[in-house]
């Protein structure tokens, strides 16, 4: 009989162990997630600023499955383990597991700032992206109908917390459309002083790259415009002020938060499964500490037994990728009765995007570092192969080429879903 493998989570992790899993005999796998599709975290930020539309870089699970009679998907959020039964509660009913594997990534971080938590915009999901799209838009046409300075500064002024990767990119974006896009889309907004502001705790942007990739890209954005603020964490964000530590205010509408994460836990498991930041302990093989047939992979994981990390790995993609195909690998060995492997990292380097023929590389073997032009096509293609099928490849390439050559795009739509909260008996106009 086949084993029923149960996978919580269509990220990076759990789509890989899938696919990786995809045909095998000997296991019957099914995918749980509370979204129907797949999509690419790490370019979120160019649908939040409508340089993407949400389908160039999502994919439906289902779609992605189709062939492979031995993957299933269930819609669902997971609410409780029953690890004594081998049983999980859905939010929409039970299933059982023989083998479960975790790989729900990590949530936004607030940091226990709740006014931060009601008023920033995340960064993290597909639906976080349609969100600040949507709010950006909306106050930039707010600010097109209000004569009062301060409030047209207000609404266009952005603040980016978090110096890591997205965080950079989506302030060189943001700086772009500032110089190339505003003044065409919002005449009557030219001349109103609205800053781009890009803040971190460190003393330093791009902590985990080398020092030469934190000069170009302090260097390149503060040259696009960008008021980049090191040493300083935000406290607070009420009443259109971002308040810091330091007392220091900024007067805006439009907080994004870029600043951090934090893994997910689950009712059922034990306490002394957790580790730091609240990720799940796990060995080399991927088990989670103290439980039996219960596997962690991805940013929802902290492990032990990999000399080059000995704190645990970092909270990035290509971790995800490779445990997801280590844990499938080691899978179809035990089912053919052969010995598993530890999981051991293999860093492909770090990237970041700040603009158009603007990025930087770090490539670990040999020790190089790229920036500039090379570093932007290095960036473009390797996200371009990352994306999960050929038509998402296709339409990012298609819209990035539009918008490379043009300095525009055409995607700026403010779709909103309809407010069912509010009364349908409204007075209807008559014929």
């Amino acid at each position: 009989m086949q084993k029923r493998i149960v996978i919580i989570g269509g990220g990076f992790a759990g789509i890989n162990l899938a696919l990786q899993l995809g045909k095998k005999k000997h296991y019957q796998v099914t995918l749980v997630d509370k979204n129907n599709y797949n999509f690419f975290p790490p370019l979120i930020y160019q649908v939040a600023t409508a340089f993407l539309e949400p389908s160039s870089i999502s994919y439906p699970i289902r779609k992605l499955f189709r062939s492979k009679d031995n993957l299933h998907f269930r819609l669902g959020e997971l609410l409780q383990v029953v690890p004594e039964s081998r049983q999980l509660v859905l939010s929409n009913g039970t299933i059982e597991y023989d083998e479960l594997v975790f790989a729900t990534g990590a949530e936004t971080n607030y940091f226990g700032m709740e006014n931060v938590k009601k008023n920033a915009i995340p960064m993290k999901t597909l639906s976080d992206a349609i969100q600040m799209r949507n709010k950006l838009l909306t106050h930039f046409e707010e600010a097109t109908i209000t004569t009062d300075k301060e409030e047209i500064k207000k609404s266009l002024t952005i603040v980016i917390a978090g110096g890591g990767p997205t965080g950079v990119e989506i302030s060189g974006m943001f700086a772009e459309m500032r110089h190339n896009i505003m003044h065409k889309d919002y005449p009557e907004l030219k001349h109103t002083g609205a800053e781009v502001y890009l803040v971190d705790g460190g003393s330093a942007l791009l902590k985990p790259m080398s020092k030469k990739s934190q000069e170009n890209t302090y260097e390149s954005l503060t040259k696009l415009g960008v008021k980049v603020i090191l040493n300083s964490h935000v406290s607070d964000f009420v009443d259109d002020k971002v308040i810091f530590t330091d007392g220091t205010i900024i007067e805006t509408k439009n907080l994004i938060w870029a600043a951090g994460v934090s893994a997910m836990s689950f009712e059922g498991i034990p306490q002394t499964s957790y580790g730091r930041g609240k990720r799940m302990a796990v060995d080399a093989f991927h088990k989670v500490q103290g439980l039996e047939n219960v596997y962690a992979i991805g940013d929802t994981c902290i492990q032990s037994g990999d000399p080059g990390y000995p704190e645990g790995h970092p909270q990035v993609a290509q971790v995800a990728i490779q445990q997801g195909r280590n844990l499938a690998a080691n899978f179809i060995r035990v089912a053919e009765q052969r010995v598993p492997k530890t999981f051991t990292y293999k860093d492909r380097g770090s990237m970041a995007i700040i603009g158009s023929n603007k990025a930087v590389v770090d490539l670990p073997k040999p020790k190089v570092h790229l920036n500039g032009f090379i570093a932007w096509l290095a960036w473009l293609f390797i996200h371009l192969l990352s994306l999960i099928s050929y038509r998402n490849r296709f339409r990012t390439f298609y819209n990035w080429t539009v918008a490379y050559f043009s300095k525009d795009q055409s995607l700026r739509m403010i779709i909103r879903p309809v407010d069912t909260s509010q009364p349908e008996d409204k007075p209807k106009l008559q014929d």
